[in-house]
């Protein structure tokens, strides 16, 4: 019988720990030199402000956490081979990816793009499995 808890156990959680800091990082810089745009450049901040208007806004934090976990699984793949992607080891990347970033907005690091929400959750897990549809069985 299969038991959820080893398998739960034996992911390689320090290579996707690594994985989902280094995406972090990367997302952290995006914000940074999008935080930069807006304050620096009139045009910016009004296509921005635009941008997070209304329903606009719920779009925009939705599909930059499917690219959150996009690049998650694309920076797994190129630094990290000794990873076997499969259903459990997504999932896996998906909770270390969350845990990334609950610890950028729980430093206080002001997010423009991606925050710690149930959007960002359903986004990173939609853009984890479809970026890797190959990876499913």
């Amino acid at each position: 019988m299969n038991d959820p808890i080893r398998r739960f156990k034996q992911q390689p959680w320090l290579p996707l720990f690594r994985v989902a800091g280094l995406t972090t990082l990367v997302v952290i810089l995006i914000e940074v030199i999008v935080l930069f745009s807006v304050t620096h450049s009139a045009f910016v901040a009004e296509i921005f402000s635009i941008l997070r208007s209304g329903s606009l806004s719920i779009i925009l934090s939705f599909v930059a956490a499917m690219g959150v976990g996009t690049l998650g699984v694309y920076l797994c793949e190129r630094f990290s081979p000794q990873v076997y992607l499969n259903t459990a080891s997504l999932w896996a990347l998906i909770l270390c990816l969350l845990c990334g970033m609950g610890l950028k907005s729980a430093i206080k690091f002001p997010s423009i793009l991606v925050g710690f929400s149930m959007v960002t959750l359903i986004g990173i897990m939609i853009g984890v499995f479809w970026r890797n549809r190959a990876y499913w069985r």
